[in-house]
Parts: structure tokens; C-alpha cells; sequence
């Protein structure tokens, strides 16, 4: 698994050990061409990155110039692995920062927002329940997380991972990449 652009390109990231599943590159690769076509370049941006596993969404942001690249992981030796993934990154000089939070995502997205953030990454393992999923979602948005442009990316599986989109969020597309399906849609605060 490689940084596939800007300041840290083909920088060679470590993957976790064990059950975490890491995004395909094609994934990946498709993910960034959405972003890019979206938002036109990252500097400037505020990523959230839940479930992160090696850390290789967020980092891959950073390194393309994103201002300020959050990452939420509450396995061990998946923070272990971030942490290590983060120093090569930080290495290359990116202009942002980078913050690993080690804690469960339901715990993170229940605290008040510290951040609010323009791009939102969600890739929960594949049999995580989509009503918990929904769930952190509409935290998200009630929380005040997100801008009010911000673009969010669901990964799933692409046999059975279907859930509902909570009511502020407005579904824009999905792709396949194989195993995985990445759903995307437009999101904002809920309007009280």
C-alpha cells in the first residue's frame, strides 16, 4: 500500500495485522478522483477519517495537502499501525496536521465536535450493522461535525452492505470496486 500523491507519493504504508481490511488501492484510487473532482484540491480541507484502521485514507489526504486530517481508530494494533503510517508521512513535510484519536468511533462521534469537517471517510468493518451505522451518521450531522458542504464516503461491502441515508444527508452516487461499494452524498448540520 503506497501514498499515491502529492508530498509523500509512493511512500510505502504498513497494513495492520489480523482482521482489518484494508481499502483496495482501485478503491482508493477512486475515492481521491471523487474528492478532487468535489472540493478541486485538498489544501484547505478539514478530513475526518472514521474507522481507520492503517490510517492510509487520512494520510493519503494529508499528503495531498488537506489542512487538517483527523483519524479514529479504537484497535490497538491498528493505532500502533497509524502511528507508525503517520511518522513516515509527517516526514515528507505536509503543510497540515495530523491527530490520531484512540477511541471507538460511537464514543467519538457521541462527544460535542471539536472540528468541523469538510470530508467525512466511514469505513466500518463489513459486518458492522448498518442501523449502528446509521446511527454514527446521524450524530455526525446533529453533532455539527460537518461544514455546510461537507461530503461524505460510506464503504461497504458490495454484496449486503445496503443502509439508509439519515434525513439531512443527500445521497449523490455510489461505485463498485470489486468486494467494496463506496456510497457517497452531500451532508450539512441538521437545520433545527
Amino acid at each position: 500500500m503506497r501514498i499515491i500523491a502529492g508530498v509523500a507519493k509512493g511512500r510505502t504504508l504498513a497494513s495492520v495485522s489480523g482482521a482489518t481490511r484494508p481499502t483496495s488501492d482501485r478503491a482508493r484510487e477512486g475515492l481521491f478522483s471523487s474528492l478532487t473532482s468535489e472540493f478541486g484540491d485538498f489544501h484547505g480541507l478539514h478530513i475526518l477519517d472514521l474507522f481507520a484502521g492503517s490510517g492510509a485514507i487520512g494520510l493519503e489526504a494529508l499528503s495531498r495537502g488537506a489542512t487538517i486530517v483527523h483519524a479514529v481508530e479504537n484497535e490497538s494494533d491498528a493505532q500502533k499501525t497509524i502511528t507508525t503510517n503517520s511518522e513516515l508521512v509527517v516526514k515528507a513535510k505536509p503543510t497540515g496536521k495530523f491527530h490520531l484519536y484512540s477511541m471507538s468511533v460511537q464514543r467519538f462521534v457521541s462527544d460535542a465536535a471539536h472540528e468541523q469537517y469538510h470530508c467525512v471517510y466511514v469505513d466500518p468493518p463489513y459486518d458492522f450493522p448498518s442501523n449502528e451505522l446509521e446511527e454514527i451518521l446521524r450524530l455526525l450531522a446533529e453533532g455539527n461535525f460537518l461544514k455546510s458542504d461537507a461530503f461524505v464516503a460510506v464503504e461497504r461491502r458490495a454484496k449486503g452492505g445496503k443502509f439508509n441515508w439519515p434525513q439531512s444527508y443527500e445521497p449523490v452516487r455510489e461505485r463498485n470496486y470489486g468486494q467494496a461499494t463506496i456510497y457517497y452524498a452531500n451532508a450539512g448540520p441538521v437545520q433545527a
